[in-house]
Order: C-alpha cells, then structure tokens, then sequence
C-alpha cells in the first residue's frame, strides 16, 4: 500500500441511509448521513488515526459503491 494515498471504499446503507467508509489495508472507520458528512469524518478519522509520529497520506481517496439488482 503506497504511503502516500489512503483509499476507502463508500458503501451506502440502503435500508437506514446514511453511508459508511472503510479504509483498505488501515482498521479506520466511519459513517455519515450525507456524502458531505461522509467526507469530513473521513478527514478527522485519518487524522484521528496518524499521529504526529506516523507518515500520513498525502491523499485520500474514496471509491463509492453502489450494489444494483436487476429483476429476472
């Protein structure tokens, strides 16, 4: 995982709303009930996460999925 980028992958919550981000290859995550919302509590849970002792990302990446289902 390059040191440089942090991604996570957005899913939304179809039954409550509201989405949820999980970071790949770090234990950070978060939710929010807008995507507005979504992207701030990324920004503080990876700050939350770095301390001044870490390397931190330089970029933050969010890759939202969607599920569609297609009736037979």
């Amino acid at each position: 995982m390059s040191a440089t980028e942090i991604i996570f992958e957005i899913t939304e919550d179809e039954v409550d709303g509201g989405y949820s981000a999980t970071a790949l290859g770090y234990g950070i995550h978060t939710q929010g009930d807008s995507v507005d919302e979504i992207r701030r509590n990324v920004r503080e849970a990876v700050d939350c996460y770095f301390d001044e002792g870490m390397p931190r990302p330089r970029l933050i990446r969010l890759h939202f999925v969607r599920d569609e289902v297609l009736a037979g």
